[in-house]
């Protein structure tokens, strides 16, 4: 008997082994092996058993041995790892390593195990001395414990406790001690909420459509109770649910409400949990200890035996799109997993993606609205701040805060309520440019100017993560006239700290929650009203909930707007109405102040109204005109090079080739909107279709036909989200 197994070489093929007798009637499909390759041993997932004649003519290598009896693949999961491997047109082992935590295979991966002590019951205790008799008593009252921390907390020895073994009043033995993402964190259980005739009719749909359903609620409708309830259902019935947020920001606070309400059944996975927690909770989930599984995009391939519900939150959010191989959809993923496994799915949004929204109108999927505010809130009162129109009275061209958003912040500081502040760009300001010669500081590796960062004073490459000191002179002339262009988070926390001396602000971005928990620490501080103020980049614009909030303020409301790619509009419309629903929440009314220079725009001005449905209804005019998605399918190819020369050659061959093949409308191959980055040249060339299919079974064709040369990296992102 031979088997396919994927070895983790990103290679794109299956490798042949001889199985064993030995290991005959133990081997099955989805285990993970250990392989002889080349002279070394590798680790692989068996994929397919059976005899290939083609392959007796080769001299084929024996399995070394089964690492794990139980495979890590049920045939659904494998299924699904088939269908996206076809779809992205990846190497199947890339989906492989991205559906299994490499703290999971890993060789040295293993429990944490440590002694444990436990009292014997009715155990003669005749023969212990005084301090062996307290020890013995303290040991029952706390019911045992970990040999560590009952040596510190009875102020003895491990010696002493082997001692009490030994007279048989206690057992010393090695157990599995899990490593607890939410060790230390006090959780209070809670139990379900009233719904309103809303919420109960979407929870009735989700639990009895068989088809996907797009839970359509406003900010602050109250869907993560629908979610909570449906999900009760499931488990009540013996099945398991995932739930995916689209960001580490968003995980702990939704892993708190959910183990709040389902106590140990919850399981968390995702990237900033440390390589023994994630083993923990990854063997947890396929153990069946854990019924419930939060986290990010990878979390949809949790090993959740007999899974019922997948819920995707925020389902609009492009994180949900993976940028490297291989380029899947994280809810495009849940949809396709829920039908393998006869589950249910529920997306949700305030602000659906258009792809979903016209799903709904396809009926592919089922909607259900959620659309008032749960309990007495109100949804907060938008005002749009004409920027221009503020400097002209009396304001700054250029200002980071107008005067009426600092009036506003100036009551909430009076009242004792809570504010936030949204600038999706970090660090202090963009560039750095000579005002004698107009020389931008750029980065040598990438064709962006260094951002610069007061908090450690350097230019740092927001593409690279290259840095620099910050330069005392022009680097081109030498003139000392540096002026620092465009405002960050770090230039618009200092303005604040200016303007409002006495208040307590919190910053949160990529630089402020580079350590482990930062996420958690700083939201828990500002939930706990520890500040007044909490500004931030997109990472606070969706799914908090914080009912003191009753002021947000947008301080640049045009920065998404103006990028060179057809969902600009999408994406603009998505972070405005987001970010102004964490206003309002609770009994408190809120505002929100948008500042734009561009007041007369659609997008804003329909996302300070709120009305999404004509907002779509007139972006999805504007995508049939040009058979953008969701009219047809987007692929961008993408070449990569240290070469200029030789990528352009090769991007406007592989273009000609494609215009070609029937089906296909083909873009002139261009340089990528950032030409270079991490020292490669990029060009891309854009393919629409109405068929992903036709458009993968071409790439594959042109890569075998014309392959790249070696010093030419070239791949192919179906359903591509970043045109930049």
């Amino acid at each position: 008997m031979l088997v396919k197994v994927a070895i983790d070489l990103s290679l794109d093929r299956l490798f042949y082994y001889e199985v064993p007798a030995a290991l005959q009637k133990k081997l099955a499909i989805g285990q993970l092996l250990s392989v002889p390759f080349g002279h070394q041993q590798k680790r692989g997932f068996a994929l397919a058993l059976g005899d290939w004649p083609e392959a007796r003519a080769h001299t084929l290598k024996p399995v070394a041995e089964i690492v794990d009896a139980e495979p890590f693949f049920s045939p659904q999961l494998l299924a699904l790892v088939r269908q996206i491997a076809a779809y992205t047109a990846s190497p199947i082992e890339s989906v492989l390593r991205s559906a299994v935590p490499a703290a999971v295979i890993r060789p040295n991966a293993r429990p944490r195990e440590l002694l444990f002590v436990d009292p014997v019951p009715d155990a003669p205790c005749a023969a212990l001395t005084a301090r062996q008799q307290w020890l013995r008593d303290q040991i029952v009252r706390l019911g045992g414990g970990w040999m560590r921390p009952l040596c510190d907390e009875l102020k003895t020895t491990p010696a002493s406790l082997r001692a009490l073994a030994a007279k048989g009043v206690v057992t010393v033995a090695v157990r599995q001690k899990r490593r607890d993402p939410l060790a230390g964190r006090r959780l209070l259980p809670t139990q379900p909420l009233p719904l309103n005739p809303e919420q109960a009719a979407a929870r009735e749909r989700i639990l009895s459509s068989e088809k996907p359903v797009l839970l359509f609620g406003i900010t602050g409708s109250g869907k993560t109770e629908v979610y909570l309830q449906a999900i009760a259902a499931e488990l009540a019935a013996g099945r398991g649910a995932i739930v995916m947020v689209p960001e580490i920001a968003l995980t702990p606070q939704t892993v708190q409400r959910f183990a709040a309400r389902f106590g140990d059944r919850v399981a968390v996975l995702h990237s900033a949990l440390s390589e023994g927690e994630r083993y923990d909770e990854w063997h947890r989930i396929r153990s069946g200890a854990a019924r419930v599984v939060v986290g990010p995009r990878s979390a949809v391939f949790a090993p959740v035996a007999n899974l019922g519900l997948i819920v995707v939150d925020e389902e609009h959010d492009p994180s949900y799109k993976q940028e490297d191989l291989p380029r899947y959809n994280g809810r495009d993923v849940a949809v396709l997993r829920g039908r393998l496994e006869g589950a249910r799915v529920v997306l949700g949004s305030a602000t659906p993606s258009l792809e979903s929204w016209s799903n709904v109108a396809k009926g592919k999927y089922v909607l259900a609205e959620l659309p008032r505010r749960a309990g007495a809130a109100l949804l907060p009162r938008v005002v749009l701040v004409d920027m221009n129109e503020d400097a002209q009275t009396g304001g700054v061209r250029g200002a980071i805060y107008s005067a009426r958003l600092l009036d506003a912040i100036r009551l909430r500081l009076d009242r004792g309520e809570q504010t936030i502040l949204f600038l999706n760009r970090r660090g202090y300001s963009r560039s750095v440019e000579c005002t004698a010669c107009g020389h931008v500081v750029g980065c040598p590796d990438c064709s962006l100017p260094y951002t610069y960062h007061q908090a450690d004073d350097c230019c740092r490459c927001h593409i690279c993560g290259g840095w620099i000191p910050t330069p005392s002179a022009c680097p081109a002339c030498g003139a000392r006239a540096l002026a620092y262009r465009g405002v960050g988070t770090q230039r618009a926390e200092a303005a604040l700290k200016k303007c409002f001396p006495a208040a307590r602000i919190l910053r949160m971005d990529a630089d402020s929650t580079s350590r482990r928990h930062s996420h958690d620490d700083i939201l828990g501080a500002f939930r706990r009203h520890e500040a007044d103020i909490l500004l931030g980049t997109q990472m606070i614009a969706k799914g908090l909930d914080f009912p003191n909030v009753t002021l947000v303020g947008v301080l640049n409301a045009d920065s998404s707007l103006n990028q060179p790619d057809f969902r600009a509009a999408e994406r603009t419309y998505q972070l405005l109405a987001q970010v102004a629903g964490r206003a309002g929440r609770a009994e408190l009314p809120g505002e929100v102040y948008i500042q734009t220079y561009d007041p007369a725009s659609g997008t804003i001005r329909a996302a300070a109204r709120g009305s999404f449905a004509a907002f779509a209804e007139e972006e999805l005019k504007v995508r049939a005109s040009f058979g953008y998605p969701p009219y047809r399918h987007l692929a961008v190819i993408g070449l990569r090079s240290k070469d200029l020369r030789r990528v352009g050659d090769w991007a406007r061959m592989y273009a000609a080739s494609l215009r070609k093949v029937a089906g296909l409308e083909v873009s002139e191959a261009m340089p990528s909107v950032i030409e270079k980055a991490e020292g490669e040249y990029r060009w891309q060339i854009v393919v629409l279709s109405k068929s992903a299919a036709q458009i993968v079974k071409a790439w594959r064709w042109l890569a075998e036909v014309r392959p790249p040369p070696k010093e030419i990296r070239a791949g192919l992102d179906v359903d591509a989200y970043d045109l930049i």
